[in-house]
C-alpha cells in the first residue's frame, strides 16, 4: 500500500518563521548601513568645521581683506597727494631754490651780454627785469603744479567705488592746494607781466 505524507501544520509555521527572522536581520543590516553613512558624513561635517581637512574647493584667498588693503592704499595715496598739492603751494608763494638759481643765472647772462654803453634802461631790464620775469615764471610753475595736483585729488572719489567718502583731513588739504596755487598763479601772471612790482622808471 502506499503512504502519502502530509505535512503537518507545525512545519510550516516553522519554515515561515525562518524567513521572518531573515527579514528582520536583513532589514537590521540596512539599518545598521545607513547610520554608519550617517556618521561617516557628520563626522566629515565636524573636520570641516574644525578645519583639521579643509575642503579642496577651499583657497587661501580673503576678498575682504584685499579690499579692506585697497581702500588704505588708496587713501595713503589720495593723502600724499593732498599733503604735496599743498607743499607746492605754499613754495609757489615763498620761492624755491630753483627760482633763486634761475634769477641770479639770468642776472649773470644780463651783465655779460649789456655793454657800459647800453641806455640804463636796458641794463635795468637785462640785469633786473628778465631775473625777476625768470623768478615768476618758476613760481607760476609751482602754483600750476599744486592746482593741478589738489583738483585731481578732490576729483579722485568720482572715479572710485561709489559710496566711498573720503577723508575729512584729505580733503582740507587739497583745498589748500588749490587755494595756494589759485593765489601763487595769478600774484606770478601778475609779476611777469610787469602789472605789479613793475620796473622803476629811469627817465
Amino acid at each position: 500500500m502506499g503512504t502519502t505524507t502530509v505535512d503537518e501544520p507545525g512545519s510550516e509555521t516553522g519554515t515561515e518563521a525562518r524567513r521572518d527572522e531573515q527579514t528582520v536581520d536583513v532589514t537590521k543590516a540596512d539599518a545598521a548601513g545607513a547610520g554608519t553613512d550617517e556618521e561617516t558624513a557628520a563626522d566629515a561635517q565636524d573636520r570641516d568645521e574644525d578645519g583639521t581637512e579643509p575642503d579642496e574647493d577651499e583657497t587661501d584667498e580673503n576678498p575682504a581683506g584685499d579690499a579692506a588693503a585697497g581702500e588704505a592704499d588708496a587713501g595713503v595715496g589720495q593723502g600724499a597727494a593732498a599733503v604735496v598739492s599743498a607743499g607746492l603751494g605754499v613754495v609757489s608763494l615763498t620761492g624755491s631754490w630753483v627760482g633763486t638759481v634761475a634769477a641770479a643765472r639770468e642776472t649773470l647772462v644780463g651783465q655779460l651780454e649789456t655793454s657800459s654803453t647800453a641806455t640804463v634802461a636796458k641794463q635795468v631790464k637785462e640785469v633786473y627785469g628778465d631775473a625777476w620775469a625768470t623768478t615768476a615764471l618758476i613760481g607760476g610753475l609751482f602754483a600750476l603744479a599744486a592746482l593741478i595736483v589738489g583738483v585731481f585729488v578732490l576729483v579722485r572719489p568720482a572715479f572710485g567705488a561709489p559710496g566711498r567718502p573720503q577723508a575729512a583731513w584729505i580733503k582740507s588739504a587739497a583745498w589748500a592746494g588749490v587755494s595756494l596755487g589759485v593765489v601763487g598763479l595769478v600774484l606770478a601772471v601778475a609779476k611777469y607781466s610787469d602789472i605789479i612790482l613793475g620796473l622803476p622808471s629811469t627817465g
